[in-house]
């Protein structure tokens, strides 16, 4: 466990993030889920259970009805990328004495030719977890954006050549603002020579419509066949001191039409796991006044309404 201020101080950035800033067997052609259109598996994006062991982390998780656990293996998260050869085996046993598993995990790779991200591939690979996100990539302020995205598509495709070796997924989530695949067809783009069965993307629908608004129907048609993982959360454009700025929300208060979003995934047959982060402000500002405690409380209240909106959602879409 960590000490009450680093626990604090976790509490307090995840509870005030804002928008100013997403059981299968492998074949060689096909990462098939087991659940059917009348269910939905939702994982929990560990990151809002930082200040919890990886026991606990399992056993939370089987508790609040989560499927699994989305494990954070990246600077600051539950697993630090320079240790996880010692760290992931341990992560992986412990979250499933606690009553879980994890196939999913949100990484800082960014390269085949960097040795630490190919012990974090590797190691995973042996643990069992089949998707992993990437770092996002940025342009840079001067650079031609023509020549980095073409930069990014080789180091996509790099990866999709060990992931294969591997077996397993790589993913690229699209992120609203000035990342580099903020706008699907970046994303597409840099997709455009990976071993399509090893890399793909983990479609976030609130930095999608934050981007698109109307027309991110048209993104995800576009998307559909490379979608591996996708991340849940919502959000509403509100002005804050007179100014207009994106501000997420729990899960169908937001502007995300999750109605029209699920029978799209429902109709294109995407069957993929699914993650949930929790992003919006808790505590109706008297959080950091709240003890360590009643933060948590908060949090797990937060995750409990979520994912039973999520499969109340589903089953009406």
């Amino acid at each position: 466990m960590k000490s009450n201020n680093s626990r604090r101080k976790f509490m307090k950035q995840t509870a005030t993030v804002a928008a100013t800033i997403p059981f299968l067997n492998f074949q060689p052609s096909l990462w098939a889920s087991n659940f059917s259109e009348d269910d939905i598996k939702v994982h929990i994006f560990s990151k809002h259970l930082q200040f919890l062991d990886y026991t606990s982390v399992g056993e939370k998780t089987a508790e609040l009805g989560f499927s699994g656990v989305d494990l954070t293996v990246r600077k600051g998260g539950h697993v630090l990328p320079e240790f996880v050869k010692r760290d992931l085996p341990i992560a992986i046993n412990e979250i499933k004495k606690g009553g879980s598993q994890c196939i999913m995990m949100a990484t800082g790779v960014e390269s085949a030719d960097n040795k630490i991200d190919i012990d974090v591939l590797e190691t995973a690979s042996e643990l069992g977890i089949k998707y992993y996100r990437t770092n996002w990539f940025k342009y840079s302020n001067e650079g031609d954006m023509e020549k980095e995205l073409l930069k990014y598509q080789h180091q996509v495709t790099a990866l999709s050549k060990v992931n294969k070796k591997l077996g397993i997924v790589g993913c690229y989530q699209n992120h609203a603002g000035k990342y580099v695949g903020s706008s699907i067809w970046e994303v597409k783009k840099m997709l455009e020579f990976s071993e399509s069965d090893y890399f793909g993307s983990q479609y976030d629908i609130r930095h999608a419509v934050v981007e698109s608004g109307l027309s991110w129907e048209n993104g995800l048609k576009r998307i559909k066949n490379n979608i591996k993982t996708i991340v849940l959360k919502d959000f509403k454009w509100s002005k804050v001191n007179g100014v207009w700025k994106v501000v997420d929300t729990p899960i169908g208060e937001g502007m995300v039409d999750f109605n029209t979003y699920f029978k799209l995934l429902k109709k294109y047959n995407i069957n993929v796991p699914v993650s949930l982060h929790i992003e919006y402000e808790l505590g109706n500002g008297n959080f950091n006044r709240l003890s360590n405690s009643d933060q948590e409380n908060l949090m797990y209240q937060a995750m409990r309404k979520d994912i039973s909106e999520i499969k109340n959602l589903w089953s009406k879409a």
